[in-house]
């Protein structure tokens, strides 16, 4: 016979089995909601931002900064637009403007040595021809006419190797000339500068150019082009390599030592970016570009190769590319204090 007691105990015995199924229905749809993939928008900034890194590309900084003209005149803001150059790799060296009283007093030797020869060898030619006829000369004063002849060839030829050993062994002129550069040499209206790169700094030849400035800075304002270099004697004081150069135009004064540069390796393409246009931010160098009228985007740049325009760069800045020379630091800190009160 059942009791009430005896009904309640077997209704509770069938019940929680339908519980604890429950319960694990539960645990699962839980566990299958955390295991989910994330949206495919999640995974696309990551992967751009990796693909970015990878890339090694210089980076340009937000959506820049943007003003209006009257803003930009009260500013002072100003533009230019960049120049395509070819780079080349250039090693250092040391030169000494060579003072011209040497040269001029080599080129005197030369010029005299070479009348006194002239003169000679023609008194000698002289007594030859008259040899034989009523107007001859004795045999001695013919004789003597040979010696003095011979003793000024060898004066000649003693003056050419003084001058070479004082102007190189292959001048721009031929031994023994005294021709117009010779002469401006002399006169100090070009200069001869003795350039010496240290053992090792050169591979090869002779430099078809080279490059000059004052002493004074990494960075030179203002440098001078050689286009002739020869071969020079070893500087017995600096171990290396030695040549001389022909340089026009400058104000470099005799005795002066200058920075000196040659080409190495083959050019690279690039632009200048203006040295007013570099700005530094978290620890890099950046410029401003104009996008579009009135648009400003920061980007960078590498400041590793300056050049007496600036710093030749060949990323980050287009040829042709309007960059902001002039308060680029205004435009820095207005984009730094808008970036801050956006955050």
């Amino acid at each position: 016979m059942l009791t009430t007691r005896s009904i309640r105990i077997a209704g509770a015995a069938r019940g929680a089995p339908l519980h604890f199924i429950g319960a694990l229905c539960l645990a699962y749809s839980l566990l299958v909601g955390c295991h989910q993939s994330p949206p495919a928008a999640a995974d696309a900034a990551p992967a751009s931002a990796a693909a970015a890194k990878k890339a090694g590309g210089k980076e340009e900084a937000g959506a820049g900064v943007t003003l209006t003209p009257e803003q930009i005149e009260k500013l002072g803001l100003v533009t230019e637009a960049v120049q395509s150059i070819d780079y080349t790799e250039e090693t250092a060296g040391y030169g000494v403007v060579v003072p011209h009283e040497a040269i001029a007093q080599a080129a005197a030797e030369i010029v005299t040595a070479q009348a006194t020869e002239r003169l000679s060898q023609s008194a000698l030619s002289r007594a030859k021809r008259l040899s034989g006829t009523p107007g001859a000369v004795s045999a001695d004063v013919e004789e003597t006419a040979a010696r003095q002849a011979a003793v000024d060839s060898a004066a000649l030829t003693l003056a050419v190797q003084r001058m070479s050993s004082t102007l190189g062994m292959n001048p721009p002129w031929k031994a023994g000339e005294n021709n117009p550069i010779l002469q401006d040499l002399s006169a100090g209206r070009i200069k001869l500068v003795r350039v010496t790169f240290p053992l090792g700094a050169l591979r090869g030849g002779i430099p078809e150019r080279l490059r000059a400035a004052h002493i004074g800075g990494s960075k030179p304002d203002k440098s001078w082009k050689m286009n002739k270099v020869w071969d020079a004697p070893a500087d017995p004081n600096v171990p290396g390599r030695s040549f001389f150069a022909l340089l026009k135009g400058s104000d470099a004064g005799e005795g002066e030592r200058l920075l000196v540069w040659a080409p190495i390796g083959d050019s690279v393409a690039g632009v200048v970016v203006p040295e007013t246009a570099a700005v530094m931010s978290e620890g890099k160098y950046w410029c401003y570009i104009e996008k579009k009228p009135g648009t400003f985007q920061r980007s960078e740049i590498d400041t590793a190769r300056p050049v007496p325009e600036g710093y030749f760069v060949t990323e980050g800045v287009a040829a042709g590319d309007k960059v902001v020379t002039a308060a680029a630091g205004q435009l820095l800190a207005r984009e730094s204090n808008s970036g801050a009160e956006a955050e």
